[in-house]
């Protein structure tokens, strides 16, 4: 076992956390990720980790270790792509974190097409609703929906990501449509736990604290709910074009559509020298081009 993949494996438990986690994303045993953990501190005369029967954590040695680690295997992966990438063909492993229904519904195409494009490219799309700490863990670039993107990162926007408000035909049949935001308290709505909507009206933004029948933090079950004639939601526009494109729920409120903010490609500083994540970030942005 030589040196860096000693590193790269005693990384991967400090950014799990464990050496279950750590096995699955290196692809081997999780004995054998301890026990190269473990020759790894009997090579340096140092322990690394404290060890509890729930979690691993980085000693202050082992802190100070796991800084040099990154900055060694980050330079030595770049090394590897700017050579093999220097015939336009790209090369190596693309580690990427995006919102769980946004990976699913609209990133997964785009990602299998850059892919088809580039066959000796890897990629590890790790599907998380979380805040992910693209250094920290190692992460070459996040997809996030958001007003402010994070300060000290590239930010490459791919598209707006405005809320839509919808019913069913089945539920304006029934109950009418709400002229305006404040007259959803007469009726069914669909949110999050939160259950807090946005709205602009005349450029201003509204906030409006709702009621909802139905409480989700999953967006394609709101959609479905909403399809199902249980009331009014409000969800970004990915969530619900299907749905209105097959008719079966119709905007409502279009003149106070509220604004979640946009998505976008993030990515280090240190990142915009790498090949592979430059040409992923512009293809991205040809994807999500209108027309």
């Amino acid at each position: 076992m030589n040196q860096l993949e000693q590193m790269r494996i005693y990384a991967e438990v400090v950014k799990s956390g464990n050496f279950t986690t750590a096995a699955a994303r290196l692809g081997i045993s999780k004995q054998l990720v301890s026990r190269r953990v473990m020759e790894l501190e009997e090579r340096l005369g140092a322990r690394l980790l404290h060890r509890t029967t729930r979690k691993l954590s980085p000693t202050e040695l082992g802190r100070v270790f796991f800084a040099r680690c990154l900055n060694i295997l980050q330079e030595v992966d770049e090394a590897e792509q700017e050579i093999s990438s220097s015939s336009g063909e790209l090369r190596g492993l693309l580690r990427i974190s995006a919102p769980v229904s946004f990976a699913s519904m609209v990133l997964s195409p785009a990602l299998n097409r850059f892919m088809q494009l580039h066959p000796r490219l890897e990629v590890a799309l790790d599907v998380d609703n979380r805040i992910v700490d693209l250094i920290g863990e190692g992460y070459d670039m996040a997809i996030r929906i958001t007003k402010q993107p994070d300060e000290g990162l590239v930010a490459r926007k791919l598209t707006d990501s405005p809320l839509i408000y919808c019913c069913s035909p089945d539920y304006l049949a029934r109950y009418g449509a709400p002229q305006s935001p404040t007259q959803l308290g007469q009726h069914r709505c669909i949110a999050t736990r939160a259950g807090e909507w946005l709205f602009t009206d005349n450029g201003e933004l509204l906030k409006l604290q709702v009621h909802p029948v139905l409480r989700s933090n999953h967006g394609e079950v709101m959609c479905e709910a909403a399809a199902a004639g249980l009331g009014i939601v409000g969800l970004p526009e990915f969530y619900v074009r299907s749905a209105i494109q097959k008719g079966q729920v119709v905007q409502v409120l279009q003149e106070y559509t509220g604004d979640i903010g946009a998505v976008y490609a993030l990515y280090p500083q240190h990142r915009q020298a790498s090949l592979m994540v430059r040409s992923f970030a512009d293809f991205l942005q040809q994807w999500f081009q209108p027309g």
